[in-house]
């Protein structure tokens, strides 16, 4: 009978402690689901910078303003264009005078419509010196500077740059100015501001050519005119008054003889 008890009070105690094992673990919070770990994003290579283009002279004088009508001729001569490309492939650099607006407006009216477009191209480039110089070189540079105009020679394209203390003077042998300002300078492209237009003397004072030199007389024809002078007719003459007096003196000796002879 006591056998029987305890097994029933076993019984009850293990069915107890089965049922309050069962009511702790469904009061406990539902474990959350185990996530995969997420993959790292395959980031894209950082792109190396573009490397910049050549320095577009139109551009900056035009954002310095008052150059329009320098612009104007750069385009429709072509020059821009070169300009573009010499800043791409040279090391030597570009040097640019650029006259201002009321540089232009100064000029006698009529002179940019009288002007070819050859001698447009030819204005143009005398303003535009193929190497860089800093305003420290002007001091030191050699005399007369070679533009893209071409021949610096006397009467041609010459241009003249002189320096003292802050001021560069400018000739062209017509035009005298100077450095007004400093538009633009890189290391590779100057551009200077000057308030005239640069005139070279071979479009607005070309000197006429050299007259060629008188061909010389041939020796022949020299000497003809020397046998035909009025000297040698009297000289002729006087040999023959000379030649006719000896040949009658002559003949009048002889008669005598003659004579002489038929007397004895």
């Amino acid at each position: 009978m006591i056998m029987k008890q305890f097994d029933h009070l076993m019984l009850f105690f293990l069915l107890h402690t089965c049922c309050s094992t069962l009511l702790t673990l469904a009061q406990a919070p539902a474990a959350a689901p185990v996530v995969a770990p997420k993959a790292a994003p395959v980031l894209a290579p950082a792109s190396s910078p573009a490397p910049p283009g050549p320095t577009n002279v139109t551009k900056i004088l035009e954002k310095a303003g008052q150059f329009s009508t320098f612009i104007r001729l750069m385009k429709a001569t072509q020059v821009a264009n070169q300009l573009l490309g010499q800043l791409n492939n040279t090391n030597n650099g570009i040097t640019i005078f650029a006259p201002t607006d009321s540089a232009f407006s100064s000029l006698k009216s009529g002179t940019l419509n009288s002007l070819s477009d050859e001698q447009k191209v030819e204005l143009i480039q005398f303003h535009i010196i193929p190497t860089y110089l800093s305003s420290a070189q002007f001091q030191t540079i050699s005399n007369p500077l070679r533009t893209q105009a071409g021949d610096s020679g006397d009467g041609k394209f010459p241009l003249n740059v002189t320096s003292s203390g802050d001021t560069v003077n400018i000739t062209s042998g017509l035009t005298n100015t100077s450095v007004s300002g400093t538009v633009y300078t890189d290391g590779q492209l100057a551009v200077y501001q000057i308030d005239r237009v640069l005139q070279p003397l071979q479009i607005f004072d070309p000197r006429p050519p050299a007259p060629a030199p008188a061909p010389a007389k041939s020796k022949k024809k020299k000497d003809d005119d020397v046998a035909d002078s009025p000297a040698d007719d009297s000289t002729d003459n006087s040999k023959a008054v000379r030649f006719t007096i000896g040949n009658n003196v002559g003949l009048f000796g002889v008669t005598a003889i003659v004579i002489a002879l038929i007397s004895l």
